[in-house]
């Protein structure tokens, strides 16, 4: 008999939690569960996702025990893993964040740049309350953290945490190797090894083979010189943002043929091109606020009155796949190859050993061992060089509760023209956010 679990989901009113609940049940032969339980401090969004997810449990699997709270004891005593996804400020905060930067000519994005930093400031506080939730109530539980933004969290986590048990993870990596899974032709992109480094939504693959050792790179590089990331056949429903996003790293990708980028690195290397194309009065949060909010929640609505789980449309998240993989992982010893956020200590040797690295590891249930990655180009190695430092600076921006790092922070970002432009967004991102941040001096 394998040992059943306990997981805690920290986020439970989360659009990406009945994603994360129907892969669970999706796996339960490889990861059996003895309890669900949701934990969220706005009960009245969590209880809306929390019975349509009760109505699904009870059809597919109602010997696993459900619950869910606002209270942090009830929700992390007697479990074995926390996945966290919270989004600090919600959505109309994710809004303030990308419109704010674009009203002064400058990238607004949820991660990335001045709105990255201003999302970053608001995470730290959150994600540490639940890490020390964790160990309050189970010490010996793991958290797989899917909060952004993700490198300045690690960064908080590393500094504040460090001996914590929590592995920062993300999933745009996954959702890139699917796509050049279909562009050679196979079923997932599990039948690939890869290799990659960077930081967080900051990095390119060196390396990409399938499991007889084939060279899988000049097919994709051809197909990318032309295409970027978008598949031959593509899949329906992909918004025309993410289009253009998967269509830009072409352009990315010409700054170094020789590896494949991370999406992401469209902001860095052409924030003119991202401003020009962007609708300062309606952006990202905009569209998931009209469309995914809506239908999680309505589908949600609708499970929960038919008491039925045809009532409504849920699918399983792409991300939720990975979470599951790393908990199997830990929870069994598998030494699976997957990429994390870890302490770079050598592995990229001619880089901070203190940064904070997405990097292949084998995880078992010690936790993750990063794989060694060697010297890297002085082209990425500059660049990642510039974004540790405003990771950096933000983290003690937030510690020291500085306004002058924080400015220094925005000021340092590769998106950002010049320190008069990052002074100006600072004061207006310090106002929208006088709710959510430390109070700064």
């Amino acid at each position: 008999m394998k040992k059943k679990f306990s997981v805690v989901v920290a986020g439970g009113g989360s659009t990406f939690t009945p994603g994360i609940v129907l892969m669970l049940l999706a796996n339960l032969e490889r990861f059996p569960l003895r309890s669900i339980k949701f934990y969220d401090n706005d009960g009245a969004r969590q209880e809306i996702v929390a019975e349509a997810c009760k109505v699904i449990l009870k059809e597919q699997a109602p010997e696993i025990e459900f619950g869910y709270t606002t209270d942090p004891k009830t929700a992390f005593s007697d479990v074995d893993f926390v996945m966290a996804h919270i989004r600090v400020g919600k959505y109309p905060m994710r809004e303030k964040d990308e419109k704010i930067p674009l009203r002064h000519g400058v990238v607004g994005q949820e991660t990335c740049g001045p709105g990255g930093i201003a999302y970053g400031m608001r995470s730290i506080g959150g994600v540490l309350e639940i890490v020390d939730y964790m160990e309050k109530y189970s010490p010996d539980a793991w958290m797989l953290n899917y909060s952004n933004p993700a490198a300045i969290v690690a960064e908080a986590t590393r500094r504040l945490r460090p001996r914590s048990r929590i592995l920062n993870i993300c999933d745009m990596p996954i959702g890139i190797e699917g796509r050049m899974a279909q562009i050679v032709g196979l079923k997932s992109r599990k039948e690939m090894q890869v290799r990659y480094y960077g930081l967080n939504h900051f990095g390119w693959w060196t390396s990409i083979e399938d499991m007889k050792g084939n060279d899988l790179m000049p097919k994709i590089r051809e197909h990318v010189a032309k295409h970027g990331y978008v598949p031959p056949t593509d899949e329906p429903g992909v918004e025309a943002s993410w289009n253009d996003t998967f269509a830009k790293a072409k352009d990315v990708w010409a700054l170094d043929p020789s590896t494949f980028p991370n999406t992401y690195l469209k902001y860095y290397l052409f924030p003119d091109y991202v401003v020009a194309h962007s609708n300062p009065e309606h952006t990202r949060a905009n569209e998931v606020m009209e469309h995914r909010e809506k239908h999680v929640f309505s589908s949600c609505a609708a499970i929960t009155k038919a008491g039925k789980s045809s009532a409504g449309e849920l699918e399983i998240d792409e991300h939720a796949s990975y979470i599951v993989d790393l908990a199997t992982a830990i929870a069994f010893n598998t030494q699976e190859r997957m990429l994390l956020i870890v302490p770079n200590q050598g592995a990229i040797n001619n880089f901070d050993p203190e940064a904070m690295v997405e990097i292949p590891c084998l995880v078992g249930s010690n936790g993750p061992e990063p794989l060694t990655v060697g010297k890297i180009p002085l082209f990425q190695q500059g660049l990642m060089s510039q974004q540790v430092a405003v990771e950096k600076l933000v983290v003690e921006a937030w510690i020291e509760k500085s306004y002058l790092k924080l400015w220094q922070a925005i000021t340092l970002s590769k998106t950002v023209p010049s320190a008069s432009v990052a002074k100006a967004i600072l004061d207006d991102l310090l106002e929208a956010n006088k709710d959510y941040w430390p109070e700064l001096k």
